[in-house]
Formats: C-alpha cells, sequence, structure tokens
C-alpha cells in the first residue's frame, strides 16, 4: 500500500504532464486557442471603457452652454476654486451643449460583443480540443497499464489484493481522466487571463497595478499552506479507497463462505471501519481544500475595494477617467478570478495527481525478466523435461526447493504427491515459467526454457487447474479458447471425448449457452469438465494436470481419468494430486517433501518400499476405510 505521507508532488506532476506529449499538436492548439481567447476577452474592457467615457461626456455636456469651449468651462471652474471637478472635466471628452453619442457608443457596445462572440468561439473549440487531448492521453496511459499488467511477474499479484490492484487500474484512472480534463484548460486559460490581465492594468495605472498585486503573495502563501495540509488526506482517501475495494472484493466472491462461517458481522464491522475511515479522509480533504477558494474570495474582495477608493482618487485628481476606473476593477476582477480558481482547482489536481501516483507506482513495479532477444526453441518438441540441479524459494530467507533435479523422458506421465506446501505446485509453475527459478536451468529438448520466448514455451504446454476458470461467454467458445481457428466439430469432438457432451445436450441452448465468469449455470464438476475438453482441443505437446479431478464425483472421475489416459497419449504429462488412487498408472511418481524429492518410482515399487509413498497411501486408505465405517 502507498504511505499515507505527502508524496513527491512535483515529480509525479511532471511525469503526468509528460503523458501528453505525444498530443504535442493538440496541446499547442489549446495553448494557441486560449491565448487568443484570453487575449480578445481581455480587450473586452479596455474598449467597453470607451463606451463609459461616451456616456458621462454626455451626460456632462448636456448641462453645459452650447458653444463654449472645454477649455473655456475648465478655466472657469479653477477661478471659482473647483479644482477637482475642473480635473475631472479636463480628463474627460466633453464637448458642451452635446449630449450622449448613442451612433458611438452602439459602435462600441457590438464591436465589444463581436469580440466576446469570437473569443467564446474560440474557447469552445479549445475546450473540444482539451477533451481529446485529455481522453487520448488516458487512453494510452490504460493501454500502458494493460501491457503492464501482462508483463509482472506472479510475484506481484501475490503481494497484492486483487481490489487494490482493481482499483488503481479504474478508479485511480478514471480519478485522473476527471481532474486532467477540469483542469487543464482552466489552468491555461487562468495563467494566460492572469498574464494578460497584468499588462492591461499596467497599461491602464501602474500605481494600482501595484496595488492589485500586493494581494498575491497572500493568495499564495495562503494557498500553499492550506494545500500543504490537505495533500495527505488524498493519499489516504485513495489508499483507504483501495483497501475498501479489495476487502468488497474478497467479501463478495467468498458471500457464501461467510455466511455459512458466520462471518457477516465481522465484514460488516470491517467495511464500517474502512468505510468510516475513507469518509473521514474524504471529508478533511475536500473541507481543507474547499477552505482554499472561501479565502481567496475574501483577499480579492480587500483587492477590490483598495483599487476603488484610490481608483476613486485617481479620477478625482484628472489622472484616469472614470472609463478607465470602470476598466481598471473590471480587471481586478478578472484577476483575482483566475487566482481563485486555479486555487480551488488544487484540491482536484492534487487528487488527480495522488492518483497518478498509485498508477505510476504500478507501472514502475519490478517486471519478469524481459523475453532473450534472440529466442531459442527445439526443433522438434518430444517432450523431454530436465531439472538441473534448480533452486527457487518465494521468499528470500526461507528457502522452497534446493538442488532438485529431474528427467522426464518423452511421452513418460509423472505424478507429483506429497503434503501440501511441499512445492508439488511450484515445480510445475517453474516449468511454465510463472516464476523464474534462482539456480540451476530447466531444459525442454535440451533447449533451456530461460532461452525460450514465454508465449513459444507455453504454447505447447496445455493446463488444467484445480481452481477451473470459465470466462463470460458461450460453452463452445471456453472450450475453443486454447485454441486457434477451431471448427465446431473439432469443439464437439473435443467435448466428446472429455464427456462434457453428454451434460451439454440437456441444456436448451446446447453449446451455445452463456455461462458467466463465475460458472453459475453449471455445477463444479462440469466446469472441471470445460476446462479438460480446452486442454484436449489444445493437443499441447506438455500436459499438466494440477488435481484437476478434485472437484467431481467418483464417476465422473472415472470418465475423466480414460479421457486422460488417451489425451495423455504420446505426450508428456504432470499430473499433481493428492488422491494416490488416480496416479496409480503413472510412469514415474514424485514423493515431495520440503522442496525435495525424497522418492520416485513407480506405485508398486514405491508402496513396497514402505517409505513417505508407503505411509501417504496407507493414511489415506485408512481415511477411506473409517469414512465407509
Amino acid at each position: 500500500m502507498p504511505p499515507e505521507k505527502a508524496m513527491d508532488f512535483k515529480g509525479s506532476l511532471g511525469r503526468l504532464l509528460r503523458l501528453l506529449r505525444p498530443q504535442q499538436a493538440q496541446l499547442i492548439g489549446v495553448l494557441v486557442l486560449g491565448t487568443l481567447s484570453v487575449a480578445l476577452t481581455v480587450i473586452g474592457p479596455k474598449i467597453l471603457a470607451r463606451a463609459t467615457d461616451l456616456i458621462f461626456a454626455g451626460v456632462i455636456g448636456k448641462n453645459l452652454p452650447a458653444g463654449a469651449t472645454k477649455e473655456a468651462v475648465v478655466a472657469g471652474l479653477r477661478a471659482q476654486g473647483n479644482t477637482t471637478l475642473a480635473d475631472i472635466f479636463q480628463r474627460a471628452d466633453i464637448v458642451p451643449g452635446q449630449g450622449i453619442d448613442f451612433t458611438a457608443v452602439g459602435q462600441v457596445l457590438l464591436l465589444v460583443l463581436a469580440l466576446y462572440v469570437v473569443a467564446s468561439f474560440f474557447g469552445l473549440i479549445q475546450a473540444r480540443l482539451t477533451t481529446s487531448l485529455v481522453q487520448s492521453a488516458v487512453y494510452s496511459l490504460r493501454r500502458e497499464v494493460e501491457e503492464k499488467l501482462a508483463r509482472l511477474p506472479l510475484r506481484y499479484f501475490d503481494r497484492q489484493p486483487r481490489g487494490e490492484v482493481l482499483s488503481r487500474v479504474t478508479n485511480d484512472i478514471d480519478n485522473l481522466a476527471q481532474s486532467l480534463q477540469q483542469t487543464l484548460a482552466q489552468i491555461v486559460t487562468s495563467v494566460l487571463t492572469v498574464i494578460g490581465v497584468l499588462v492591461m492594468m499596467f497599461l491602464i495605472s501602474p500605481l494600482l497595478a501595484i496595488i492589485a498585486l500586493l494581494t498575491v503573495p497572500a493568495s499564495v502563501f495562503i494557498a500553499a499552506k492550506i494545500g500543504k495540509r490537505a495533500q495527505p488526506q488524498f493519499i489516504k482517501q485513495w489508499a483507504t479507497t483501495g483497501k475498501l475495494n479489495a476487502h468488497i472484493e474478497e467479501m463478495y466472491t467468498g458471500h457464501s463462505l461467510v455466511k455459512v462461517f458466520g462471518r457477516r458481522e465481522e465484514a460488516e464491522a470491517m467495511f464500517r471501519e474502512q468505510n468510516d475511515t475513507l469518509y473521514n479522509a474524504s471529508f478533511r480533504a475536500q473541507f481543507i481544500s474547499g477552505t482554499i477558494q472561501p479565502a481567496m474570495m475574501f483577499i480579492g474582495n480587500l483587492n477590490y475595494v483598495l483599487v476603488a477608493v484610490i481608483g476613486a482618487l485617481r479620477v478625482a485628481s484628472g489622472s484616469l477617467t472614470l472609463g478607465d476606473v470602470q476598466a481598471f476593477i473590471q480587471y481586478s476582477r478578472q484577476f483575482s478570478q483566475p487566482v481563485t480558481q486555479i486555487a480551488s482547482m488544487a484540491n482536484l489536481l492534487q487528487s488527480g495527481v495522488a492518483s497518478a501516483e498509485r498508477v505510476f507506482a504500478l507501472l514502475d513495479a519490478k517486471e519478469q525478466e524481459p523475453e532473450p532477444e534472440r529466442p531459442e526453441r527445439p526443433a522438434v518438441v518430444h517432450g523431454k523435461v530436465e531439472f538441473h540441479d534448480v533452486s527457487f524459494r518465494y521468499l528470500e530467507d526461507t528457502p522452497l526447493i534446493e538442488d532438485l533435479s529431474l528427467t522426464v523422458e518423452p511421452g513418460q506421465t509423472v505424478a507429483i504427491v506429497g503434503p501440501t506446501g511441499a512445492g508439488k505446485t511450484t515445480l510445475v509453475n517453474l516449468l511454465m515459467r510463472f516464476y523464474e527459478i534462482d539456480n540451476g536451468r530447466i531444459t525442454l529438448d535440451g533447449v533451456d526454457i530461460a532461452k525460450m520466448d514465454r508465449e513459444d514455451l507455453r504454447d505447447k504446454t496445455g493446463m488444467v487447474l484445480q481452481d477451473a476458470w470459465l470466462f463470460g461467454g458461450t460453452i463452445e467458445e471456453n472450450i475453443a479458447y486454447g485454441a486457434d481457428d477451431v471448427t465446431h466439430d473439432e469443439v464437439v469432438e473435443a467435448a466428446t471425448a472429455t464427456y462434457v457432451d453428454r451434460f451439454v445436450r440437456t441444456l436448451p441452448d446446447g453449446y451455445d449457452t452463456v455461462i458467466d465468469d463465475e460458472g453459475g449455470t453449471v455445477s463444479a464438476g462440469e466446469k472441471q469438465l470445460i476446462t479438460v475438453a480446452r486442454a484436449f482441443l489444445a493437443k499441447p505437446a506438455i500436459l499438466i494436470l494440477d488435481e484437476a479431478t478434485s472437484s467431481v464425483d467418483t464417476r465422473t472421475e472415472v470418465l475423466i481419468q480414460r479421457a486422460m489416459n488417451s489425451l495423455r497419449q504420446g505426450r508428456t504429462s504432470f499430473v499433481i494430486a493428492h488422491r494416490l488412487s488416480t496416479i496409480r498408472d503413472a510412469d514415474v511418481i514424485l514423493v515431495m517433501e520440503s522442496g525435495r524429492i525424497v522418492e520416485q518410482g513407480d506405485h508398486e515399487t514405491l508402496l513396497h518400499a514402505g517409505g513417505a509413498y508407503s505411509r501417504l497411501y496407507a493414511a489415506q486408505f485408512a481415511e477411506a476405510m473409517a469414512e465407509t465405517d
């Protein structure tokens, strides 16, 4: 699980932005359109100030005597000692006796309307480009995550709850997409607006611009302080989301067992505990980050008051026109609004970066050993398998298999028995390269499997596991899963050979019967039969049966054994079994204990040897007799 402390925000944000590199053309388009839209929007108040000045001049000029000049009126006011009014008239474009020039005012308003319409059009195109840009980036990220999952070793999934992995692949990527969608264009627009507004404010009045800028350090300081407190809560929020999803997934898949063993209340208590933790973390994260916007609005209002008061004094002194002050107040609002927006987007950005880091942690996980540059392959696959001094351990300080050597001739059936945890399944997992060995080597027909392409190796191998896996689809699709370009007749042939056909014929839709990923419409034994048919149809050179008959009844087991005997003809087979009665006909029986082969031979030889196999067989025979009694 990720740590619940402040993460590398800058590093993760930089890496997140690098995801947008492939969409560089669209990003440039967003910037250009944003610049044009903001430029037109920023020019608007300055042009609108001209309309205010025209109206002000018309109202004043109408009340002055016609025929007089502005200079005469101003001189008269100064002679009367009314210096303030004289300064205002001096600055204004007054024509004594002339009222409001509505034609000129209308032209100004139409020009401003056209600017805003064009700016909105550019903004609309920018929003569309932003959506395409973000979705393309997230699409690539999803594909990268999917490819990464295929390259991760089983060790990774052994140590990660499935719900946690699913949360990173779904919830975190969705949250990242939403955060980028809502912040990218807005941040671009807000930053450009701040720059454009600053330029216009300095052009109108450097003094007022400096006063407006005095509030920026306070805004940055407050936003940084609040954001620093909110960030750990966002980390905790998404980490807890992963834990909660893992718990829900486990309780759902084991729903029947939870009820059978009376653990419903315990499961509900754990859910409530994690749900409460998630609620508290989410509440704190949203509340703390949510205080940024009110704080920014308060500072913005202070800025507004300062600009209004000092602007009025500048008008009274004749340094500015009324239209200039009106435009500056608009710019002041436009300046504080994007600053407030940037601050208010901090919670979205922090949440998105927190999710991004969890996804990056998945992408940075150690992968399985890379495929060889020049993979080797046997000229002809006969199925001879050799283990040469193989050592393996799941944990560095816990040995499992040490210096194991074994030779399996082509076409032999090798049964592997032993107590739980002896390393039986591990042995075949190493053969399939699900795990990489620590020392030694494994060869297939003389070729080291570490030098073979994994796909090529596994293409020659068929597996039937203890836990039958089916996917949502028809029975025919499930049987044909392990083979390419097979016909319906071939599917039926494989199903008939493995006794699947007999129960499929009883279903209303036959081979077109749709089953879900849990196989709810068929029994456990029937699920296992379908997986056996899948392996039969694939016709592999090496066959691995891991407790393949553990979920079927005795009669079905006999039928499967007959099918297996036919399937194993001419193929090297590894059979892992607890019921020793199912492997009596094996060519070689390996008895494993603590990762070592302690006995090796056929059934009769091992039984008469009186060793570990004999004790296992006697124990099962005694258990069977006890059940009969």
